[in-house]
């Protein structure tokens, strides 16, 4: 009998991979535990179209993410924070608030999980911030700290 992997199954085969398996082994184990559907042609008919779906959603996704990339790269975001006495900052620039800022000013909405910078911002001046946009896609982002 032939059947469609829906999952990878160990010492047989990855999802998506047409097999031939006895009868008895495809019925009951990889059909009655959910690993593999029979290959008739409805069936294979089915995840064609669901794998043609999948590339269009992934390559809309891609595109929305390298017109973020394109966006975050053109700006310099500016972030007023109030100056200690030695003329250090107040404590340090947070991925909310770089998130926060970039949303008001420029309604351009990232994960503060998607911020990355090597060191704490604790300083004033200029800073490369790197963004992590999915997929492998990394923006930079230009952050000016200012004294307030």
């Amino acid at each position: 009998m032939k059947v469609l992997l829906i999952k990878d199954v160990k010492g047989l085969g990855k999802a998506g991979e047409i097999k031939e398996v006895k009868d008895g082994y495809g019925n009951n184990f990889l059909i009655g535990k959910g690993f593999a559907k029979a290959a008739t042609t409805e069936v294979l008919r089915q995840y064609e179209a669901e794998q043609k779906r999948k590339a269009e959603e992934l390559k809309y996704e891609l595109a929305n993410i390298e017109k973020l990339k394109g966006e975050i790269e053109k700006i310099t975001l500016k972030i007023s924070k109030p100056l200690g006495a030695n003329g250090a900052l107040f404590g340090a620039v947070t991925k909310d608030e770089i998130a926060h800022a970039l949303e008001e000013k420029h309604h351009l909405i990232v994960d503060k999980k998607a911020f990355d910078f090597a060191h704490t911002i604790k300083a004033t001046g200029i800073y490369d911030v790197d963004v992590k946009l999915g997929h492998a896609v990394h923006a930079k982002l230009k952050l000016q700290v200012e004294g307030e």
